[in-house]
C-alpha cells in the first residue's frame, strides 16, 4: 500500500464546537494492501479519486468507485478492497467528534455527482499544507475542513453533526466493542460485559445501543455470523462444528441467529456461494 498520512495538535478547529481534524492520508492500492476490518476512534471520510474496488463493513460490502464518499463513524469496523487491474486511490479525513446521521449500521455512501472538482481542489491544498508544514499549516487544513463539511452539508442528503453522546459513555461502550471483537468466540453474557466495564448492566445495554444501534449481545451475534460466512465459504466444517467454535449454544441457535441475520439458512448460504464460485 502506498500510502501518505500526516498528524494533526490536538487545539480545535474554529467554529465547529468540539469538531478536530485528527489525521490526513493519501492512499493507493498496492501489493502490500491489508484489507482486514479495522475501527478508528474518530469518524472517517473516504473520499474515492481513481479506481474501483469494494467497501466492507461487518455487516455488507458494496462497490465503490471515483466520486464517491463513504463516511464511517468511530469505532465501525470496515476495511477497502481494490480491484487488482483498476487500482483503488483514496484521500481520508479523519474527524473527531463528527457523526454521519441517518446510516443505521454507522456509515453512509454518497455518489457526488456535483462539487467534486471543488473539494479535490481543497483536499489538494491540505495535502501540500500538511507535506510542506510551512508555519500555520495546521491552521489553514482546518479552515479547509471547514470549507469541506459546509460544502458536503449543501449536498441535503449528506447530514453531518457533532457527537452528543456522553464521553464517559462512549468509552466504556468502545472498550466493550473492542473486547467482543477480540473475544466474541467465547462464552460472553451481558453480566461478564457491564463487570468489564464497571457499569451496571442495564446502563451498558442502553448506551451501547444509543452508540452503535444494537445491544452488547445483539452485536455479538453478529461478529459470531460475520466469521462464520467466511467458515462456511472457506472450509468444509459441519454447522455443528462451527457453532462450537464460534460458542453458539447448539447447531439450531447458531441456525436461527444466522437466518435472522441473513435471512437465509447456513446451508443455503453455503450452497449459493459454491454455485456462484463455481466448486
Amino acid at each position: 500500500m502506498s500510502s501518505s498520512q500526516y498528524s494533526f495538535s490536538q487545539s480545535a478547529p474554529p467554529g465547529r464546537g468540539a469538531l478536530r481534524l485528527s489525521y490526513l492520508s493519501k492512499t493507493q492500492y498496492s501489493e502490500e494492501w491489508n484489507s482486514n476490518l479495522h475501527a478508528h476512534g474518530c469518524a472517517e471520510l473516504f473520499f474515492i479519486t481513481d479506481g474501483h474496488g469494494r467497501f466492507r463493513t461487518q455487516y455488507e460490502e458494496f462497490p465503490v468507485a471515483i466520486h464517491d464518499l463513504i463516511v464511517v463513524n468511530a469505532n465501525v469496523l470496515h476495511t477497502e478492497l481494490s480491484q487488482l487491474d483498476s487500482p483503488l486511490e483514496y484521500i481520508v479525513l479523519g474527524v473527531e467528534g463528527l457523526e454521519a446521521m441517518g446510516g443505521a449500521d454507522g456509515y453512509i455512501m454518497l455518489h457526488l455527482h456535483s462539487g467534486w472538482r471543488e473539494l479535490m481542489a481543497c483536499l489538494d491544498l491540505m495535502l501540500q499544507e500538511a507535506r510542506e508544514k510551512q508555519p500555520g499549516h495546521e491552521e489553514v487544513c482546518r479552515h479547509l475542513l471547514e470549507v469541506v463539511l459546509v460544502r458536503l452539508e449543501r449536498q441535503g442528503n449528506l447530514p453531518l453533526t457533532e457527537e452528543s453522546s456522553d464521553p464517559r459513555a462512549s468509552r466504556e461502550c468502545a472498550l466493550v466493542r473492542r473486547y467482543i471483537d477480540n473475544h466474541f468466540k467465547e462464552d460472553l453474557s451481558l453480566d461478564q460485559l457491564a463487570r468489564l466495564a464497571h457499569v451496571n448492566k442495564y446502563y451498558l445495554a442502553h448506551a451501547f445501543r444509543r452508540e452503535f444501534g444494537a445491544s452488547p449481545i445483539s452485536y455479538l451475534i453478529s461478529r459470531r455470523v460475520d466469521e462464520s460466512r467466511f467458515l462456511l465459504r472457506e472450509t468444509d466444517h459441519t454447522l455443528s462444528l462451527i457453532a462450537q467454535m464460534l460458542g453458539f449454544s447448539s447447531p439450531s441457535y447458531f441456525s436461527q441467529c444466522f437466518r435472522r441475520v441473513e435471512g437465509i439458512s447456513p446451508m443455503e448460504y453455503r450452497k449459493r456461494h459454491r454455485q456462484r464460485s463455481g466448486t
